[in-house]
């Protein structure tokens, strides 16, 4: 099923049916400030391993979590440095995602993440209306693996097909650049993907992190 979430007569029953999809361990493709994505609830391990099933990953691949606020953060993660807290205050919402030391007491299964967890807060208004609706997401590229990363809903349907059950269309995106992913679990900060945020906008924040291995 798809909705153009251009249409204002169906935005909200898009929302609602999706919402229901992900209650109901379904996977709903969605638009975010970067590609298109492909979201879970982030609490249901089926449905978890059904995202990563639709996109050919294994669990050693675990998917990022989005979330709707800034203060969803502390309840997913720990150890949340002074210099990252600056960071995510002015570049959240954006194209930024953060690797943290997850809470003990959660008690999902994202894959193999070694107890860290990465989070982003996406700059697209259409993907927090829903984040605020279904709470954290698991979420994805909406693309096969290995092949190139969705930025409309209909190269998203032509990868991923009926292994999901709804498709949000929001149009094309402005580019096909992932977010900035940042690991904050050790003693130095280092960037693990470069994306949208180049290390100079995060040396701002702190001057010791790190440049991606391939950088």
């Amino acid at each position: 099923m798809k909705f153009d979430l251009a249409d204002e007569t169906v935005y909200e029953r898009a929302l609602d049916v999706a919402t229901q999809a992900v209650r109901d361990g379904e996977l709903v493709v969605l638009p975010t400030d970067t590609v298109y994505g492909v979201g879970a609830d982030a609490f249901s391990p089926a449905a978890v391993q059904r995202l990563l099933d639709a996109k050919g990953r294994t669990r050693q691949m675990p998917p990022p979590v989005l979330v709707g606020a800034v203060g969803t953060l502390d309840a997913l993660a720990i150890d949340v440095p002074g210099w990252l807290r600056s960071m995510i205050g002015e570049l959240w919402p954006g194209p930024l995602t953060v690797v943290l030391r997850q809470q003990p007491s959660l008690t999902w299964d994202l894959g193999e993440t070694r107890q860290t967890v990465a989070v982003r807060m996406p700059a697209d208004e259409r993907a927090l209306d829903l984040l605020r609706r279904t709470g954290p997401l698991a979420v994805s590229s909406a693309n096969r693996t290995g092949m190139d990363a969705a930025t409309s809903a209909d190269e998203a349907r032509d990868m991923l097909g009926d292994s999901v059950a709804v498709y949000l269309d929001g149009g094309p995106t402005a580019d096909s650049v992932p977010s900035t992913i940042l690991d904050a679990t050790g003693t130095t900060a280092r960037i693990l993907r470069q994306g949208a945020l180049p290390l100079e906008r995060l040396h701002v924040f702190n001057n010791t992190i790190e440049a991606a291995p391939d950088a």
